[in-house]
């Protein structure tokens, strides 16, 4: 099942010559990262959602962090690379990888270290561009506290099927939401 979204994950052209020559073309690459993620997780799909209704919960979205209206390139940069890392840690797991299909999950886990590579040279120019991320508040935080729900609710569950079959629908919605946001239009402005 493919999804038409826009996109939230960067993929970017990397040269072989020195970080200051790196490119980062957000806008023409935006679209190719998370349309691959949120195929992959949308084959992923193993059991209904039906048969976990009770296993469903709120892990609250950190919805401040994507719509908020003045944030600079560099954190929405920031934000992006850090939701695209705790997403590849929590399925570079064993109890991950006791659940999901082996080539779907190595093609999601190759996929999302493929974008955070790249997402980092953008980030490095970035915040060249804008100095340091020092002194900021930290833009991640609450993308951190999220996932760290996400694991105690997996933890509780005993990495149960349902419940990795919520996370992965959760993550999609996260994803999705995160890619129709300010924070997309800021990485495209």
């Amino acid at each position: 099942m493919a999804f038409s979204v826009p996109s939230l994950v960067v993929l970017v052209m990397i040269f072989s010559s020195p970080i200051s020559s790196f490119s980062c073309d957000l806008p023409q690459s935006l679209d190719v990262g998370t349309q691959e993620t949120l195929t992959v997780l949308g084959q992923m799909g193993k059991i209904s959602l039906l048969s976990c209704l009770k296993d469903r919960t709120d892990f609250r979205f950190p919805q401040e962090m994507v719509e908020a209206s003045r944030v600079q390139k560099a954190q929405a940069l920031s934000v992006v690379h850090e939701m695209l890392q705790q997403i590849f840690n929590l399925f570079y797991t064993e109890a991950s990888s006791a659940v999901w299909n082996t080539t779907l999950l190595e093609q999601l886990l190759s996929g999302l270290h493929r974008q955070l590579e790249d997402l980092e040279t953008c980030l490095l120019q970035e915040m060249g561009e804008e100095g340091s991320l020092l002194g900021m508040k930290d833009p991640t935080l609450a993308v951190r506290r999220y996932f760290q729900r996400i694991l105690l609710y997996l933890q509780e569950k005993e990495n149960s099927h349902c419940a990795w079959e919520v996370v992965r629908v959760e993550i999609i919605k996260a994803l999705w939401t995160s890619s129709s946001s300010s924070l997309s239009s800021q990485l495209l402005g």
